[in-house]
C-alpha cells in the first residue's frame, strides 16, 4: 500500500473539508457521508472493501482515522500523518478494549510514561515522561491547559471519566514552545467525544473491595449545535486499610459549528474523597485528602483562509489535606489539617496564516495562578475564611502571572516537513525575566511507508506552590528555587504499514536546575532544592501488529513495546531522592487482543518494569532497592449491537509489588460491568 500517496490523496481530497477541527475524523465515524468521491477514495487507495464493513477495533480504524486525526503537535492545525514528534495516540477502539478504568491505567501501558498511581481507578497518579518528574507534565484537556500550579499531584483530577474520552495524544518529549511553560518533558491531550449521531448510553460496573460506579452520557444535535453531556459516581470500600475513596464527575460540552466559525464552550466538575495511606509519607499511614475542582473554557474559531483562534479558560481547585483522618488519634502537636483553594485564569489567542511558503503561526497567551492556603505562600495582612469549612482560616496566599508568545512556521515540499518555533515567557515569579526557547522538527519520508523524525526543543518549568512553600512535619519547601530548564534532541523512524505499523526513537535530554525532594543522612526533613545537571538518554521500539491481514481472524492484533532510560545523575552517598533520581530503566509491554467465541473476545496486556532507586523504610529506616515486576492484566468483551458486558481482572496472578516508597499496590481485583449505547 502506498501510505505517502494515501496521506497525499486524503489531505487534499478525501479530508480536506474536515481540517483544521479539533474533532476532526472521530466526529464523523458514524456521519452519513453523500458524496461518492469520498467513499471511493477510501475504498481505491486503501483496498479494503471487505475489511472497512467490519468493526471499528480493526486495522483499518487505527490506520485511516489516526492518519488524518488532528492533533496538538504545533500551534498551526496539524494532521497525524504530518507531526515531526513522537506522538502517541490511544483511540477510542483501544480505549473499549483495554483492560484498565480510568485514564491512569490507560497511559501505564505507553512507552516512557511512568505511572505511579497512589490511589487506583482515577483516585490519585504521578505520570511522568522519559523520566522527568511528575511537576513537569502539562495535562490539556480538549487543547486547554488545566496543569494545577500548586502540585502535580492534582493534575489529573478530571471531570470526565473513560465513557467520555474520544482519544488520548501524547506528545514526548520537551513542548514549551508550542503550549508554554511547564510542558517540559512532554504534554497529554485529552479529547472528549461530540458526534453528529444523536445517542444516549449507560453504563454500570462493580467488583472486589465493595468497587461500584455508574455513569450516563447524551449526545444530542439541534441544528448546527452539538451537546455532550455526562455524568459518573464510583466508589470503593479500599484494598487496605485507609484506601476507600468516593469520585463524581459532572461534564458538559457545547459546540457550534457553521460555515468556517465555530465555538467550543466545556465546564465540568469533579469531587474526589479517598483515604491516603502512606501517599505522601509512610510516617503516617491514616491520612485523609478530599478535592473539589471546577472547569471551564470558551474557545472560538473563524476565517476561511486565515484562522483566528481566541480562548479564555478558568480553573478553581479545593484541597483539604488530613494528616490524621480520626481527629482523635492526633498527637498534641497537630495544630489542624491543610487547606488550599488555587484559582488560575488564563486566555489565548492564535493565528495561522497559510503563504506561499507553508503556514506562519502567532499567538500569545497570559495566565494567571494564584493560591489561599493556611500552609502554602506568604503571610497575608488580613486572614479570610475557607469556603465551605467552619472556624478556619487562610493565613497565606501566593500570586503569580506568566506571560508567553509564540512564533511558528511549518513548511511542507515533497516528502520534507520542518516546523520550526520560539516562545518568549517571562514570569512575575522570576522577576520578569524574559527567556527564549526554540526548536525545530523535521521528518522526511524515504519511502511511501518509512519516515524519518528528528527535533531539537528547549523547554521551561516553574517550581510548584508546594516545591517554594510547602511545610509539614516530614517536608520544607524552598522560596530560592530557580526554575528548570532542558534542551533535548531526538531522531527516529516511524513505519506505516498494511499489516504492521511502528517507530524506533532515541533522545537525549541535558537537564538544569532540575528540582528534586530529597533528605541527607540524618536529616529529619524531605527538602526541595535544584540538583543541577542531570542529563538523560533513552530509546523506544514499539510496533502494532494485525495479523487479519494474514488471514488468521482469530487475532485480531498484537502490539509490543520497550523502553529504556539512563540519568547519570550520581546522588551523594545516603540521598534520598524522592522523584527524580527514581526513574523506569526498562519498561516491557505486550499485548494481544484475539477472539473467542463469536461477538466473545478477549485482551491481554503484561506489564514489565524496572526501577532505579531506593526508598527508606520508615520501620527502621533501611534503604531498600525498588524491584522489578511483572503484571498481567485481563478483559473478556462480549459485544453486540449497542450492548457491552465485560469482566476484567487487573494484577490476575495477584502480585505483590511497590513503585512509590512503602505504598503496597493492589493485588489481584476483579470487575465486571455493562454498557448500553441507543442510537436515534
Amino acid at each position: 500500500m502506498n501510505i505517502k500517496k494515501y496521506f497525499s490523496i486524503s489531505e487534499k481530497l478525501v479530508f480536506k473539508r474536515w481540517q483544521h477541527r479539533g474533532y476532526a475524523v472521530f466526529n464523523t465515524l458514524h456521519r452519513e457521508v453523500k458524496i461518492g468521491t469520498l467513499a471511493a477514495a477510501y475504498f481505491i487507495c486503501l483496498g479494503y472493501l471487505n475489511t472497512f464493513a467490519q468493526t471499528e477495533t480493526d486495522s483499518i480504524t487505527n490506520k485511516i482515522r489516526l492518519a488524518e486525526v488532528e492533533v496538538v503537535a504545533h500551534r498551526a492545525p496539524s494532521l497525524y500523518s504530518e507531526a515531526g514528534r513522537l506522538i502517541t495516540v490511544i483511540p477510542r477502539s483501544d480505549i473499549e478494549t483495554l483492560p484498565v478504568q480510568s485514564v491512569q491505567g490507560l497511559l501505564k501501558y505507553v512507552m516512557n510514561v511512568d505511572v505511579r498511581e497512589r490511589g487506583p481507578l482515577g483516585v490519585q497518579a504521578d505520570l511522568s515522561l522519559r523520566g522527568g518528574s511528575f511537576d513537569q507534565v502539562m495535562i490539556l484537556l480538549n487543547g486547554i491547559n488545566i496543569t494545577d500550579p500548586q502540585t502535580g499531584h492534582h493534575n489529573l483530577n478530571l471531570p470526565v471519566d473513560l465513557n467520555s474520552i474520544e482519544r488520548i495524544e501524547i506528545i514526548e518529549g520537551p513542548a514549551s514552545r508550542v503550549h508554554g511553560p511547564n510542558a517540559f518533558s512532554g504534554a497529554v491531550n485529552i479529547v472528549t467525544g461530540t458526534s453528529r449521531q444523536n445517542r444516549v448510553s449507560a453504563s454500570a460496573m462493580t467488583g472486589d473491595n465493595g468497587l461500584y460506579r455508574a455513569g450516563a452520557t447524551l449526545n444530542h444535535n439541534l441544528g448546527s449545535i452539538t451537546s455532550y453531556l455526562s455524568a459518573s459516581k464510583g466508589a470503593s470500600d479500599g484494598y487496605i486499610e485507609n484506601t476507600d475513596f468516593d469520585i463524581l464527575n459532572l461534564f458538559y460540552q457545547l459546540r457550534y459549528r457553521k460555515d468556517n466559525e465555530a465555538l467550543n464552550f466545556q465546564t465540568g466538575y469533579t469531587n474526589k474523597a479517598f483515604g491516603a495511606n502512606s501517599f505522601y509519607t509512610s510516617v503516617y499511614p491514616d491520612q485523609f485528602e478530599e478535592t473539589h475542582t471546577f472547569f471551564s473554557s470558551l474557545g472560538f474559531e473563524t476565517g476561511k483562509k486565515i484562522l483566528l483562534k481566541p480562548s479564555v479558560y478558568w480553573r478553581r481547585h479545593h484541597d483539604r489535606f488530613e494528616l490524621f483522618r480520626d481527629s482523635d488519634d492526633a498527637p498534641d502537636w497537630y495544630s489542624g489539617h491543610n487547606y488550599h483553594l488555587t484559582d488560575v485564569f488564563g486566555a489565548d489567542v492564535n493565528v495561522t496564516i497559510p503563504w506561499q511558503f507553508g503556514k506562519t503561526s502567532l499567538g500569545g497567551e497570559v495566565r494567571s495562578e494564584n493560591i489561599w492556603s493556611n500552609n502554602i505562600g506568604n503571610d497575608m495582612n488580613q486572614p479570610i475564611d475557607v469556603p465551605g469549612e467552619g472556624n478556619v482560616e487562610f493565613t497565606k496566599s501566593y500570586s503569580r502571572n506568566n506571560t508567553s508568545v509564540f512564533f511558528e512556521h511549518n513548511f511542507k515540499s515533497g516528502n520534507l516537513s520542518v516546523s520550526g518555533g520560539i516562545m518568549a515567557n517571562f514570569n512575575s515569579g522570576l522577576d520578569y525575566r524574559l527567556n527564549w526557547f526554540p526548536g525545530v522538527d523535521v521528518s522526511y519520508w524515504l519511502s511511501t511507508n518509512l519516515k524519518w523524525l528528528a527535533s531539537y526543543n528547549r523547554s521551561l518549568r516553574m517550581p510548584t506552590f508546594t516545591d517554594l512553600f510547602y511545610e509539614g512535619p516530614t517536608n520544607e519547601g524552598n522560596p530560592e528555587l530557580e526554575p528548570e530548564e532542558a534542551a533535548t534532541v531526538e531522531a527516529g523512524f516511524k513505519y506505516v504499514g498494511k499489516a504492521f505499523t511502528g517507530h524506533l526513537n532515541g533522545f537525549y535530554r541535558k537537564g538544569t536546575n532540575l528540582i528534586d525532594w530529597g533528605r541527607r543522612t540524618g536529616d529529619d526533613k524531605y527538602t526541595t532544592s535544584n540538583v543541577n545537571e542531570i542529563d538523560a538518554r533513552g530509546i523506544e521500539i514499539s510496533t502494532t501488529l494485525f495479523p487479519q491481514e494474514f488471514g488468521l481472524s482469530v487475532i485480531e492484533m498484537v502490539s509490543a513495546g520497550y523502553s529504556w532510560l539512563d540519568q547519570d545523575k550520581n546522588p551523594e552517598e545516603g540521598y534520598e531522592s524522592v522523584y527524580v533520581l527514581n526513574h523506569l530503566i526498562h519498561k516491557l509491554n505486550l499485548g494481544i487482543r484475539h477472539k473467542i467465541f463469536r461477538d466473545l473476545s478477549a485482551r491481554w496486556n503484561f506489564l514489565y518494569q524496572d526501577r532505579a532507586g531506593h526508598f527508606l523504610r520508615s520501620s527502621d529506616n533501611a534503604q531498600v532497592e525498588y524491584k522489578p515486576f511483572l503484571l498481567t492484566d485481563l478483559r473478556i468483551i462480549w459485544q453486540k449491537g449497542g450492548w457491552q458486558v465485560f469482566a476484567e481482572a487487573a494484577n490476575l496472578f495477584d502480585r505483590e509489588y511497590y513503585d512509590m516508597g512503602e505504598l503496597e499496590r493492589p493485588g489481584r481485583w476483579i470487575k465486571g460491568g455493562v454498557n448500553f449505547t441507543l442510537k436515534y
